[in-house]
């Protein structure tokens, strides 16, 4: 094996976050600055914070506005709808069905 090849071990590296130590790991430096840690992060701190790049979230805000106005249909409408769609569709089937034979005989 090379001699010399592996960068130093810092068993005892501080990470920093903010300006804080917020805690002590294993690095091949001996200081580690992050802007998110599990501390500040919203998946462990059930907050949000939103970095907003070109109105992405201001956009997704205002459709998810507009969805939540419309009536929502209940599943009685639902099945009803369906019905209607299926007793159209075996019209139009028994239309065909007809036509179909007479030009097969």
């Amino acid at each position: 094996m090379k001699k010399d090849i592996h960068p130093q071990w810092y068993p005892d590296a501080k990470v920093y976050c903010n300006g804080e130590v917020v805690m002590t790991v294993g690095a091949p430096v001996p200081e580690l600055r992050v802007e998110v840690w599990s501390g500040t992060h919203p998946f462990y701190t059930g907050q949000q914070r939103i970095v907003d790049t070109e109105g992405q979230v201001e956009r997704f805000v205002k459709r998810l506005e507009r969805r939540e106005g419309m009536a929502p249909t209940s599943k009685r409408k639902k099945s009803e709808r369906r019905r209607e769609r299926q007793t159209i569709v075996e019209l139009v089937d028994e239309e065909e069905s007809p036509a179909g034979e007479a030009s097969s005989e």
